[in-house]
């Protein structure tokens, strides 16, 4: 008996994905006209016919993409989040998000589940820890996966991973502090030994190696309450620091609350600068200096990859880093 045609048969014949198949069935306006008409030419070449009843029991499936993040209390990963999915919204894909809150054991739980329910593919903002219990699982489903603004799996080419240029916005923070006329800087906060920090410190440790300088390193929590003690901290144990890039801006939002309460004046006694530019930058006062990241664009673009793998087969390059720029502001400049 000769084997009935299937979706995945029409797909490698018409040289598309299985995603591309599928739209075509449901006449998506997400699919080429050419593309389209291809794809039906196909499946009449090759004898395929829609199972209608079948499909109905998926349907709910197609197009879902998953979104996981690490921490949707913070500003910069909420609008993350926020511009990704309204991209793909605008693509004709609906999103179901997750918080993992740093735990490694809940991603591993929520992506099982995303992956039990079909999603087309994946966006993941990674905790650390537990990686073959989170990536084995999608591997196995061979979904498109995007790792972005954290790298957690090591094989990028199974899965993509985007971020910014930490490395030139570090650089560019500690040398603006030291052209302003700092003696002493720190860099503060930012959870030890985690690859992100790592990569947030390189451009400050860079430059001090370059001036000749010691770095002066409080690790912590990525938080305002952690900025406010490390503020306190800095004035007890390192009266001689004038100056800090901060892991985020949410600790250097927190170190300004810090120094006023002591009567510390950001930007004439204390020179501050973090790493985001969240929108509170700017409304703050003093208004704080930050390494700006675009991160609406950047999950836009997040989006367009995705969308761009699933349906023409694109898969993305496996190392991405968007650019940044230092925007200064009174809290560094004076």
């Amino acid at each position: 008996m000769t084997k009935r045609p299937t979706i995945i048969d029409v797909a490698e014949a018409a040289g598309v994905s299985k995603s591309t198949v599928s739209l075509v069935l449901q006449d998506s306006p997400l699919v080429k006209d050419e593309t389209r008409a291809k794809v039906r030419e196909t499946m009449r070449t090759i004898g395929y016919v829609y199972n209608r009843a079948a499909a109905n029991l998926r349907s709910a499936n197609v197009g879902l993409i998953g979104l996981v993040i690490n921490d949707l209390r913070n500003p910069f990963f909420t609008e993350f989040a926020t511009s990704l999915q309204m991209a793909l919204s605008a693509r004709g894909y609906a999103t179901v998000i997750a918080n993992t809150d740093e735990d490694a054991g809940v991603q591993a739980q929520v992506v099982g589940s995303m992956v039990e329910h079909g999603v087309s593919g994946l966006v993941i903002s990674p905790t650390y820890g537990g990686t073959e219990a989170t990536f084995g699982p999608l591997q196995r489903a061979g979904i498109p996966v995007l790792q972005v603004l954290r790298q957690a799996s090591g094989d990028t080419e199974r899965f993509p991973f985007a971020s910014f240029d930490y490395l030139s916005g570090g650089r560019a923070a500690t040398r603006h502090l030291l052209d302003a006329g700092a003696r002493r800087i720190a860099f503060v906060g930012g959870p030890e030994g985690r690859p992100i920090t790592a990569e947030r410190m390189a451009g400050y440790l860079a430059v001090l190696r370059e001036a000749g300088m010691e770095p002066i390193i409080l690790h912590g929590r990525s938080s305002r309450g952690f900025g406010r003690e490390a503020a306190l901290r800095l004035g007890r144990e390192y009266p001689a620091v004038d100056a800090a890039v901060c892991f985020n801006d949410l600790v250097a939002l927190g170190m300004i609350a810090g120094f006023a309460a002591e009567g510390r004046q950001v930007g004439r006694e204390f020179r501050l600068v973090g790493f985001d530019d969240i929108e509170e930058c700017a409304m703050v006062y003093p208004q704080l200096s930050s390494v700006r990241c675009n991160i609406a664009g950047f999950g836009r673009a997040a989006a367009d990859t995705l969308v761009d793998w699933l349906e023409q087969q694109k898969h993305p390059v496996a190392v991405t880093r968007a650019p940044v720029e230092l925007v200064v502001r009174a809290s560094s400049g004076g």
